[in-house]
């Protein structure tokens, strides 16, 4: 079964912006076949830097998002209580972990594997033109895992980008 590229983006957002702003937008990319979500988990920053976890039915009451969560823990997804990048979520203030899977490039990896092709790279370009957050993170992490990088260098380097 050909399986298109997993991709996950967070976003942030005050309060329980989700159902009116973001949920119609991601109902129409699975509806329109384009993606199918793979997991899609809620934060709140609570008191004292807390992050605590939020029910999908919280985040949409009117069920405008079609969705059945897998279960926590799926094997290689990210979680968002893992994610550093919602270490200083404001209070009041909501995270969404939107994993998903391109449907729409399916039939174009099932043509290139039969015309004999591979996919040889898929990066994502960031919308600014520059490097994301997330993306640098993780080439920070893997000149770490090369030992490119000492763990002190690691830790002042994470701490550079976070910061900025």
């Amino acid at each position: 079964m050909a399986v298109g590229p997993v991709e996950y983006l967070v976003v942030t957002f005050p309060g329980g912006r989700f159902a009116d702003a973001i949920a119609p937008v991601l109902a129409d990319a699975v509806a329109s076949e384009a993606a199918r979500i793979l997991d899609l988990t809620f934060a709140r920053g609570a008191t004292g830097g807390a992050l605590e976890r939020v029910d999908l039915r919280e985040m949409d009451p009117q069920g405008l998002l079609s969705f059945e969560p897998a279960g926590s823990g799926q094997a290689g997804l990210p979680q968002i209580t893992d994610l550093n990048v919602l270490e200083r979520l404001p209070e009041g203030e909501s995270a969404a972990l939107i994993v998903w899977e391109d449907l729409w490039s399916v039939p174009l990896t099932r043509a290139v594997q039969e015309a004999g092709g591979r996919l040889l790279a898929h990066e994502r370009v960031p919308a600014d033109g520059g490097d994301d957050v997330i993306t640098l993170l993780e080439r920070l992490a893997a000149l770490r895992q090369q030992g490119v990088l000492t763990e002190a260098e690691f830790a002042a380097q994470k701490t550079r980008i976070l910061a900025d």
